[in-house]
């Protein structure tokens, strides 16, 4: 009998650069070696005690279904979280709680664009935007953000050139996934005019605002959003902000009563996110502001030791230190920084060690862009990201050979 293909759009699906090279990990870690993680942001830093404290006391049984829209507990923690932050407009009814900011980028996408439209990106770009593009038929534009610079913003006249008539949005993602960029106020101020002179969508993933180093500030799409109240979208999330990556919890919040509508129905379809996470993501309230400033000291402290670390090693491309996240992307002395990075997990030991990294590429749209360039999470303490560069170096003189 013939066998009918599987959809052409899973087929589209890429796989992650930060993901892909995973079994490498694992075979290397039956062998006994110890990988030191730096491809992906899963911080080391703890979770705050008083969310630890609501698992420990947990007593509600069976655990059940949770509203669609969140948890009404979680969803008026998020409400005062905003409100801490300025944004005192920002209610319940604009806020939807998401299985992870993946699922709020998703949603986004799904709630703003027909298949065959396009998005405006800036790459290199949070690499899971390629997944979710693919899987709802749209068309990522990617507009070239350069090293040399730290990755900020070309002209106007260069965005613009870029807007069609299929043009639906633009995403952007500030403090930045993958180079740590942080957007100025006349970035913002930009890209706000040209959404609204061209009618678009503006979509903004700001997981990361807390972590801006040296005086930054980082400029929300909230402080625009009441003048841009139907274009606006901010996607958020809490993994990295209370190192609770295994919660999988986020939000999508705008004032397009249309798009929230939606978005709710989007929400019924996969019933609830978790209740046992949201009953412990709800106690964000109470958490210390001396936490987040501790943890954002932290690893502006990391940032600093691994640029001192690689600036020992010849022939490495660093930019500007990254102004906030917790990622930097920089270039290797390799012509395909991904065979590097193979060679790292499948070849190289030193003491029985290696490193894991993402390679660059998969995180830019326009074809041989990044070949040369990894993107490093500096979520390990400052001992781990020293013996980490250590070992670069050593595989780099070995691989070079």
């Amino acid at each position: 009998m013939h066998q009918r293909p599987v959809s052409f759009r899973l087929k589209n699906v890429p796989a992650s650069p930060i993901r892909k090279l995973v079994p490498f990990a694992v075979a290397a870690k039956k062998e006994g070696v110890g990988v030191y993680h730096l491809n992906i942001g899963d911080p080391d830093i703890k979770t705050p005690e008083v969310m630890i404290n609501a698992l420990k006391t947990w007593d509600r049984n069976p655990i059940s279904y949770e509203q669609s829209q969140g948890n009404p507990a979680f969803l008026t923690s998020l409400k005062t979280y905003y409100e801490r932050l300025g944004f005192s407009f920002v209610d319940e009814k604009h806020i939807q709680v998401t299985t992870g900011g993946s699922e709020a980028i998703s949603m986004a996408i799904f709630a703003t664009c027909n298949p065959g439209d396009e998005i405006i990106v800036f790459e290199p770009f949070y690499a899971n935007y390629n997944s979710f593009a693919a899987v709802n038929g749209i068309t990522l534009v990617p507009i070239i953000t350069e090293l040399s610079n730290g990755f900020h913003l070309p002209d106007r006249e260069v965005i613009e050139k870029k807007i069609s008539g299929k043009t639906k949005a633009i995403l952007i993602c500030t403090p930045n996934n993958p180079t740590g960029t942080v957007y100025s106020k006349q970035e913002m101020d930009m890209l706000v005019s040209i959404a609204k002179d061209h009618g678009l969508f503006f979509l903004s993933d700001e997981v990361y605002r807390e972590f801006c180093y040296e005086g930054k500030k980082h400029m929300s799409l909230f402080s625009y959003m009441e003048a841009i109240p139907n274009q606006a979208v901010v996607l958020d999330s809490l993994s990295k902000r209370y190192s609770i990556c295994g919660a999988r919890l986020g939000c999508l919040v705008s004032l397009n009563e249309e798009i929230m509508a939606g978005v709710l129905r989007m929400a019924q379809g996969r019933l609830s996110s978790g209740l046992i996470d949201q009953i412990m993501a709800s106690k964000l309230t109470e958490v210390p502001g001396s936490y987040t400033e501790q943890v954002r000291k932290e690893y502006q402290m990391r940032r600093d030791v691994l640029f001192q670390e690689l600036s020992s090693i010849d022939g490495v491309e660093l930019p500007p230190k990254p102004e906030g996240a917790f990622y930097a992307v920089v270039g290797l002395p390799v012509v395909d920084a991904e065979d590097f990075c193979t060679f790292l997990l499948t070849k190289f030991r030193d003491n029985n060690e290696t490193v894991m990294l993402a390679p660059a590429a998969g995180f830019y749209a326009t074809p041989n862009k990044g070949r040369n360039e990894v993107r490093i999470a500096y979520v390990l303490n400052a001992d781990a990201i020293k013996r980490s560069v250590e070992i670069i170096k050593k595989a780099l003189i070995s691989y070079n050979i």
